[in-house]
């Protein structure tokens, strides 16, 4: 392959709500630029995207696959991503390294929560985007009421480009408002026959294109004084233009395509080669301290790996978009976040299995190579003479749902857990860890299919038969009055023995309450403990009661019990320990003695301070459709959930409530089922809160079972 330059690469993101026909048109456009000489479809398993074990059994994306065209002249990267919502992760990475995203819409159901979705993250990251409303060719396709949704949803820069002339059975024209004329294809698509708009269609066309054509105008305030001295642009000011409002997202343009029967791609493809901006013409990616960095090939080189896989007899490929400098086969490059040594042994311009090797890449281009020892996806690689420097990392969401997983057998422990480790390097919204508070390993992801589909992998590609188990609540316990114990931990067993009493007195913690008056505080520690909260020990010994250097195993003694605390073993949290009185014995006190005087002391005053058990409580916003908004408030509020309010967002109703965790079981399925899959949500931890009283007993009740169990 050429080495293509940066004004000579597009690169693009195909996104869109599931079924919308991603992997069709991308079948389409590989087939118009030459790439594959025959088109393959999802259901018969032979598309270039869909090409793993997974994707031909759900018949759908699940990864996002790179892939390349090349047309015009130019070199087009396409990154085709999943459209479920528990992919998201997928989309995010490839509108991280993507110049512009092409959303399309399915012309049977329009506007769907999931183009929403995927929209917000085009708005986050500032994307030029345009519009392809596919599947026209179906009977229930409705153009018009699709065209609505969209100005309705994302205002009047949505401009049509085309529109069909019979959308429906039997659909194979289009007029294009850009060229003036109109397009009909043959029943299998391909070369279309170009010819004058008839006469029945001039004036709606001529209307679209002076719409076009002002909105073009705006985009430049020289192009803006040549429509008002002219009444309209030129062909060639049109196109600078409407390249110039893609760029700035005052424009998002509108294009029609029935990819199934490669209807409309030809003119889709000119349309991208001659509008969308070139690497060098959006704005660039930026450094972790917000800088710019410049498309400048004459620079020591930087890249971001957005995309890391397995492939079976390849082994691990990287895909990453370089930034800066040129990037050459068996060049040393560092990764800038394990501070490694990478060597490019080998670079590739990828189309899903199909890899064609090429000895050089330049700024923009998006590329792979295989076999990095310890890089993977969201990591800089760069020049070693550029210490340190990162790309500033993609921001991922927080989990939505999450699992405890064990392997079915003892002895496939550990290369279960290496496995979780290499496939959240793959995937960083699928996360893991090793809970020793809940003594549970925690698979956490985007929603149920994400975790199912981890499990298949694991089973099936890894050969680890696991389970999943409903997940422990981290809860934690605190008191809520104060209360004072003495204990005494004596043992004689024929030569020195063992002898410690501890004096104490527990309160809540409060920040900014003075402390307490009844004992003067001879020395003060206040320790943040690793799973929230406080524990601030006051030693208040007077007259050497107890030896100071005694302190530190009470202290002990007490963290011990804080870990497992006395309700439920959760952890305890928010507490001021006093410790006013005690004695010693000249012979038998030692540490040991005083650890236990003090974890027993503390037990015991813990019981009597009005303890209570506090729960996770989580901010969740709901996107729901406004028809669906009563089963979902009523199902909510089910979940001992805290409405906080509402607020519209396009045609759909965001709900915002606070909701403890032990609440959110299974909710990504009952949304699922309440809403035909047309809802989706977000969770992020907010605080702790104490449980209803029926609910703390309960959990004490339970408690008190498995503690016999385990007897």
């Amino acid at each position: 392959m050429k080495v293509y330059q940066t004004n000579e690469i597009k690169n693009i993101a195909l996104i869109g709500s599931a079924k919308s026909g991603k992997t069709t048109l991308a079948e389409s456009i590989l087939f118009e630029g030459g790439l594959i000489k025959r088109r393959g479809t999802v259901e018969d398993k032979n598309t270039v995207s869909d090409y793993r074990e997974i994707e031909f059994e759900r018949e759908a994306s699940v990864f996002s696959t790179v892939l390349f065209a090349e047309y015009n002249g130019l070199k087009i990267n396409i990154i085709d991503t999943p459209g479920i919502d528990d992919f998201i992760g997928e989309v995010i990475t490839a509108l991280k390294v993507a110049d512009t995203a092409v959303m399309l819409i399915n012309a049977q159901n329009g506007v769907e929560v999931g183009t929403e979705i995927t929209w917000r993250y085009v708005n986050r990251d500032e994307k030029p985007a345009m519009f392809v409303v596919n599947q026209l060719e179906h009977e229930k396709a409705k153009f018009d009421e699709t065209t609505r949704q969209l100005k309705q949803q994302f205002g009047n820069k949505v401009i049509l480009a085309q529109y069909p002339v019979n959308a429906g059975i039997g659909f194979d024209t289009i007029i294009d408002v850009l060229k003036m004329k109109m397009y009909k294809f043959p029943v299998d698509g391909g070369k279309p026959e170009i010819s004058d708009i008839p006469a029945e269609e001039k004036d709606k066309a001529e209307g679209l294109r002076t719409e076009i054509i002002e909105a073009a105008a705006e985009s430049d305030e020289q192009l803006m004084e040549n429509f008002f001295e002219n009444g309209t642009l030129t062909d060639d000011e049109l196109k600078k233009g409407i390249k110039m409002g893609i760029t700035t997202r005052t424009m998002f343009p509108v294009f029609c395509a029935s990819a199934k029967n490669n209807q409309g791609t030809s003119r889709i493809l000119e349309f991208i080669t001659e509008s969308l901006p070139a690497p060098d013409e959006v704005s660039p990616l930026k450094n972790d301290k917000g800088e710019e960095i410049k498309f400048d090939p004459g620079q020591p080189p930087i890249a971001l790996v957005f995309k890391t896989a397995i492939e079976q007899h390849l082994g691990e490929i990287s895909f990453f978009k370089v930034c800066q400098g040129e990037i050459t086969e068996t060049m040393d490059l560092v990764n800038s976040t394990t501070d490694t040594k990478e060597r490019l042994s080998q670079l590739f311009a990828v189309a899903g299995k199909t890899r064609e090797k090429i000895e050089k890449v330049v700024p923009g281009d998006i590329v792979a190579t295989i076999k990095l020892k310890n890089t993977f996806t969201n990591t800089t690689l760069a020049s070693p003479k550029l210490q340190g420097v990162k790309v500033e990392p993609i921001v991922f969401p927080e989990p939505k749902i999450r699992t405890a997983i064990k392997a079915k057998n003892t002895a496939d422990e550990e290369k279960l857990m290496t496995v979780l480790k290499e496939m959240n390097s793959i995937d960083p919204t699928l996360k893991f860890e090793q809970s020793k508070e809940l003594k549970q390993i925690i698979l956490s992801g985007q929603g149920e299919m994400h975790l199912n589909i981890a499990k298949w992998m694991l089973e099936n590609l890894n050969k680890i038969p696991v389970e999943f188990f409903p997940t422990k609540i981290p809860y934690r316990e605190t008191i809520t009055k104060s209360a004072k114990s003495t204990y005494r931990h004596k043992k004689q067993s024929g030569g020195a023995g063992q002898f410690g009493e501890v004096y104490m007195m527990i309160e809540p913690y409060v920040e900014g309450k003075p402390n307490q008056k009844e004992y003067t505080i001879r020395n003060q520690e206040v320790h943040d403990l690793p799973w929230g909260g406080k524990l601030v020990f006051n030693n208040c010994i007077v007259g050497g009661a107890i030896d100071s250097r005694f302190m530190p195993a009470i202290l002990k003694g007490i963290m011990e019990k804080m870990e497992e605390g006395p309700l439920t073993g959760s952890y305890a949290r928010d507490i001021v320990v006093s410790i006013y009185d005690g004695k010693m014995h000249p012979v038998d006190s030692n540490e040991i003695s005083f650890k236990l005087a003090g974890r027993h002391a503390f037990r015991e005053a813990f019981k009597n301070a009005g303890p209570k058990i506090l729960e996770p409580i989580y901010d969740v916003e709901v996107l729901v459709p406004e028809e669906k908004m009563g089963d979902t408030m009523t199902d909510l509020q089910s979940r001992r959930a805290v409405i906080m309010g509402m607020e519209s967002e396009g045609n759909y109703q965001k709900i915002k409530a606070k909701v403890p965790l032990a609440e959110m079981n299974r909710y990504s399925t009952t949304l699922s089922s309440i809403t035909s899959g047309r809802a989706t949500y977000d969770m992020k931890f907010a605080e702790y809160q104490q449980v209803p009283m029926d609910v703390q007993e309960k959990l004490l009740k339970a408690y008190e079972e498995e503690q016999k169990e385990e007897e």
